[in-house]
């Protein structure tokens, strides 16, 4: 089942197309209640990632900001990515961040090195 949560206050806008393979965020993640919000993506990407096999997975993540909450968050949902490429799929992780944002563009480095399995790439957009 695929799920589409609109961009509201401190919550990204999130689709995750299982269906296509696509797996998209967009906006600012600094929820009060991290679990609340992560937990039940994590959970339905789990089950997803389950029952996928042989499939290229694209994930598109466009965060302009985010909590140390979510950061631990999101750590754990591209673990779960970066296992299923070392076992049956391919996932490639576009992490888009303006190209004024040293910040988010460290991040993007940072995740190349702390999941090699991905196909991590790093894209700066014009703002």
């Amino acid at each position: 089942m695929n799920i589409y949560h609109a961009a509201a206050g401190e919550l990204p806008e999130v689709d995750f197309e299982f269906d296509k393979h696509v797996l998209s965020m967009r906006g600012e993640a600094f929820p009060e209640n991290a679990n609340i919000f992560w937990d039940p993506l994590l959970a339905a990407l789990d089950e997803y990632l389950k029952a996928t096999d042989d499939a290229d997975i694209v994930a598109n993540f466009r965060l302009s900001y985010f909590n140390s909450a979510s950061v631990k968050k999101l750590y754990a949902m591209f673990g779960m990515l970066n296992e299923s490429a070392c076992k049956n799929n391919r996932v490639t992780l576009n992490w888009f961040h303006e190209e004024d944002d040293d910040t988010m563009q460290s991040f993007g480095n940072d995740l190349s090195e702390d999941f090699p399995v991905l196909d991590c790439r790093v894209i700066a957009e014009a703002v």
